[in-house]
């Protein structure tokens, strides 16, 4: 029997449940667009799921284990770090916040999308770490006073922490140069079209797609 035509939207094709997934790493300063692009793209994509870190943070009301975060004492998160069972990992402000390295290393076999919603030091680490599964997305305001007033809109910071939090996306704009792309959010649709884009094109690339060998194998055999 002829192979069947390829088409990358056909999930019932059996190839498709040989696909590697990819490691999304999105970072941007507070204020940009970044957690609402990454929140609209796991809810449309069936393939695509949240990366869900580990703390030592205690539980929040309304938190649980698993579902927010995987919560953990000081002795087993060091525990994670000496075996090097995370992807990345810091210590903030007293609390250890890191990646368990199995869940989403077993999503990549399973064929899932992982996407971290992550600062630049994190999706540098996971980069080095992963290089060859990971695609880092830098989002950026379309203006210093843009992204100040819609920090200011949201009316949920007093000015102390606006302030900082403006001096924090200085850094994180710093680091632009080391991601593999760069969207400009000025009109919040464009800039999802345009993450559809890239997400879509890098699924396709011959590296996360193992079945394509034996396909085109049986391209080349057909009379």
């Amino acid at each position: 029997m002829a192979p069947t035509a390829f088409h990358p939207d056909d999930h019932a094709k059996p190839w498709e449940t040989t696909r590697r997934g990819l490691l999304l790493l999105m970072s941007s300063p507070a204020g940009a667009g970044k957690t609402s692009l990454s929140r609209r793209l796991v809810a449309d994509y069936g393939d695509m799921i949240l990366s869900i870190s580990a703390t030592t943070r205690a539980p929040r009301p309304g938190e649980e284990e698993a579902r927010e975060y995987f919560f953990k004492t000081r002795v087993e998160f060091e525990a994670l770090i000496a075996a090097d069972d995370l992807l990345e990992w810091a210590d903030v402000n007293g609390n250890y916040y890191g990646t368990p390295k199995a869940p989403v290393m077993a999503a990549l076999e399973e064929g899932k999308d992982v996407l971290f919603d992550i600062d630049w030091q994190g999706a540098r680490q996971i980069a080095q770490t992963a290089p060859l599964d990971s695609v880092r997305v830098f989002v950026l305001p379309p203006s210093w006073s843009d992204l100040s007033r819609r920090l200011n809109a949201r009316a949920q910071d007093g000015e102390e922490v606006i302030r900082q939090r403006l001096a924090l996306g200085k850094s994180e704009i710093a680091h632009w140069s080391e991601y593999d792309y760069v969207i400009v959010n000025k009109d919040f649709d464009r800039a999802y079209a345009d993450l559809i884009h890239i997400y879509r094109a890098e699924r396709m690339k011959p590296g996360r797609n193992p079945w394509l060998p034996d396909f085109v194998r049986g391209l080349e055999a057909e009379d």
